[in-house]
């Protein structure tokens, strides 16, 4: 399954020679806090390999086994560390002043802590064609038929500004309807779901109304302009 082409590929993992020094990196002897490079690859304790990318305003975060970027909003946490937030306000990263990175996951919901592996690649759309924006929507639109076992049409009203991320945007909400399909709760909701409509607006977001998924996408803000497949499945799941 093709996802928007992005700058996924990184160089090969340097291991920290300690846990404890790719945890929380080598003190400098002056008493200078650590500081991880601005876009790192991290390896948890499950083996999780996963991208932190901090030089966009929101910070964003790939597994390497996934193709959705998660856009994270930072806040101050005690001790002077930082907790990353999805678009739920759900914790998905805390980083400590020192540069110790914890990674919540669905599996590790306590945290598991990540070891710093090298410098990463940046995590960026690609601009996309008419041609590969149907492409990508008629992709879409097969796995999540697939997955729902009906057919489940995705339309789009696209500009060239905003192909690319509508693009990424397809990709992720068929990314949620496999979600959903795997959950007895939320079964039902995606029953009455008949059709996928992606669109541009002024903020991400995302609604259902007459059996139709609309999801809009704020082009100038990149990949942190459209909603999480966590945000799409809660709205598919409020849907009354």
């Amino acid at each position: 399954m093709l996802s928007v082409a992005l700058g996924f590929a990184g160089p090969a993992l340097a291991w920290p020679q300690s846990l404890r020094e790719g945890l929380f990196g080598s003190r400098p002897s002056d008493g200078r806090q650590f500081a991880a490079p601005p876009i790192a690859r991290y390896v948890s304790e499950d083996g999780d390999v996963f991208t932190l990318d901090r030089t966009q305003p929101r910070p964003l975060l790939k597994f390497d086994n996934s193709f959705e970027v998660w856009a994270l909003t930072p806040q101050p946490a005690p001790r002077g560390d930082t907790i990353y937030k999805n678009d739920l306000g759900e914790p998905v990263l805390r980083a400590t002043r020192l540069g110790g990175i914890t990674i919540f996951t669905e599996q590790r919901p306590g945290g598991s802590a990540a070891a710093l592996a090298g410098v990463g690649s940046p995590l960026r759309l690609a601009i996309m064609g008419p041609q590969a924006l149907l492409e990508r929507l008629a992709q879409a639109s097969a796995r999540a038929s697939r997955a729902a076992r009906r057919l489940i049409p995705f339309e789009a009203e696209a500009t060239p500004a905003s192909s690319a991320l509508i693009a990424d945007s397809a990709m992720i909400t068929s990314e949620a309807v496999v979600r959903m399909t795997k959950r007895a709760d939320s079964r039902h909701f995606l029953d009455r779901i008949l059709k996928v409509r992606l669109v541009e607006g002024r903020k991400a977001s995302a609604q259902v109304a007459q059996g139709v998924l609309e999801v809009t996408v704020a082009p100038p803000q990149g990949l942190a302009g459209r909603p999480s497949s966590d945000r799409i499945v809660q709205v598919a799941e409020t849907f009354r």
